[in-house]
C-alpha cells in the first residue's frame, strides 16, 4: 500500500477536508471543531506538526499571508487522498451495514 493510500488519521482526514478553502491554522481547528460537532478537538501542536508532513507529502500548499498567520490550501494530490479515503471509508460502512443487518 503506498503512502497516497494508506488510511488518514481522522485528524489529518479533518485538516484536508478544511483545507478546501484557504485557511491558517486557528481557522483549521475551528472548522475541524464545528463540523465534528465538537468531537475532535485539535491542538495547536497537532495542527502544525501535521501542516508540516502534509506539506513535505505535497497533499497541501502554503499560500502567501502576512506573515503572522500563514494560510494552507489542499492541492491536487490532496484532493485525490481526500477521494481515495472517502471510497475506504464507504467500503466500511457499507460492509458494516451489511453484515450486521444481515445478523439480525
Amino acid at each position: 500500500m503506498t503512502q497516497e493510500h494508506s488510511p488518514l488519521t481522522e485528524g489529518v482526514y479533518y485538516i484536508l477536508l478544511a483545507l478546501y478553502e484557504p485557511r491558517h491554522g486557528y481557522g483549521i481547528m475551528q472548522l475541524v471543531e464545528e463540523i465534528s460537532n465538537g468531537r475532535v478537538h485539535l491542538g495547536a501542536g497537532t495542527i502544525y506538526g501535521a501542516i508540516k508532513t502534509l506539506l513535505e507529502r505535497g497533499w497541501i500548499e502554503a499560500l502567501g499571508g502576512d506573515g503572522r498567520k500563514k494560510e494552507y490550501l489542499i492541492t491536487e494530490a490532496g484532493k485525490t487522498v481526500v477521494e481515495y479515503e472517502i471510497l475506504r471509508l464507504r467500503e466500511l460502512f457499507d460492509n458494516g451495514i451489511r453484515i450486521t443487518r444481515g445478523a439480525e
